[in-house]
This record gives C-alpha cells, sequence and structure tokens, in this order.
C-alpha cells in the first residue's frame, strides 16, 4: 500500500513537471523524438505497430502515427473496452472519436487487432532500466504482460527519473527515446 501511495505522489509530481514544460519545446522535443525512433532498426522495420494518441503535455504521435500509415504500415491505437484495452486497426485520423478519458480512439467499426511487431507505450516517467510511470490505471502492464512485442516507451529526457516504486504488475519496456537519446534497457 504504502508503494502505491509513493507511485501516486510521483505521479503527481512528474505530470506537473510535464505540464510546465511549453508548447514550443514539446513540439521541437516530438519532432526529435520521431527521427530518433527511426534509429531502432526493430522499430524501422516492423509491418504492424501499435501506438496511442497524445494527450496534453505527452510527446505528440499524430506524425509518428502518420509516418506509419504513408509507409503503408499497420497501425493500431487503444480502445477502452470495459476494464482492458484493445488495439483496433486505423487507416486515417477520421476513423477516430473521442473516447472515455477524453482521448481519441477508435471508432467500434475498426477492427480490433493483435500480433504487433511494436508497441509505443504511453509513460509520464521512465528510468533507464525500462522501469515505467504510468497513469496508474494498469491497461498497459495488463497488455503488455500478453505479448512478445517489442516495446518502445517515447518520453522527454527530463523525465528520466533514478527511480520508481515497483509493482509486481509492472513491466520492464525494452527501449525507451527521449529528444536526447535512445536507450536500451535489456
Amino acid at each position: 500500500m504504502q508503494e502505491d501511495k509513493e507511485k501516486s505522489s510521483l505521479r503527481r509530481l512528474l505530470l506537473q513537471k510535464r505540464d510546465t514544460i511549453s508548447a514550443d519545446y514539446i513540439s521541437i522535443a516530438s519532432k526529435q523524438i520521431q527521427k530518433n525512433l527511426k534509429k531502432i532498426e526493430v522499430y524501422r522495420v516492423a509491418k504492424k505497430i501499435a501506438g496511442y494518441y497524445s494527450i496534453g503535455s505527452e510527446v505528440k504521435t499524430g506524425s509518428i502515427i502518420q509516418e506509419i500509415l504513408a509507409d503503408g504500415k499497420t497501425v493500431a491505437l487503444p480502445r477502452v473496452v470495459e476494464d482492458e484495452i484493445v488495439f483496433c486497426e486505423v487507416r486515417s485520423f477520421d476513423e477516430l472519436e473521442k473516447g472515455e478519458f477524453g482521448i481519441m480512439e477508435p471508432k467500434l467499426s475498426c477492427p480490433i487487432t493483435n500480433n504487433f511487431d511494436i508497441i509505443l507505450v504511453p509513460a509520464i516517467a521512465m528510468t533507464k532500466e525500462g522501469q515505467r510511470l504510468g497513469y496508474g490505471m494498469g491497461y498497459y502492464d495488463r497488455f503488455l504482460a500478453n505479448t512478445t512485442a517489442t516495446t518502445i516507451a517515447l518520453t522527454y529526457s527530463k523525465l528520466l527519473v533514478k527511480s520508481i516504486p515497483r509493482s509486481k504488475h509492472d513491466i520492464t519496456i525494452q527501449w525507451i527515446v527521449t529528444e536526447d537519446d535512445v536507450i536500451n534497457t535489456s
């Protein structure tokens, strides 16, 4: 229980820190993160990628999603169904609608898909060892526990931290991409 309180406190602190990042910096850093993402060979050769549509001060993923689509690859985005996330294939941003948490997600008409080469994972903060601080709902950890896809978290350098309290259900992320670095955690 103490671990949960520590995580919640750290989550609030780091979200506040992230929310103070200027829109200009977010735009510049997101473009550099997109460039750095392409330095990972397994990402470059991937045919089927699960991503996410960014919100607020997150690393902007719209251009990444557009690039995946333009390259003729399959992209799937998450949709919350009951207490889980499923990934649905999308072919354009026209197939998105505002979901339960105000996040753009695939419409019900988009087909659910699995067996990804890559999963881009949202993160509030990361350690260089691949420990991720998410939003606290456990959606991604539950999903990632049942996949063999390569995982990549996108975050800002200033949100790489020394440690994050670990829970038994936390899944280690294999790659971290920031505006300054590409980190292989294995």
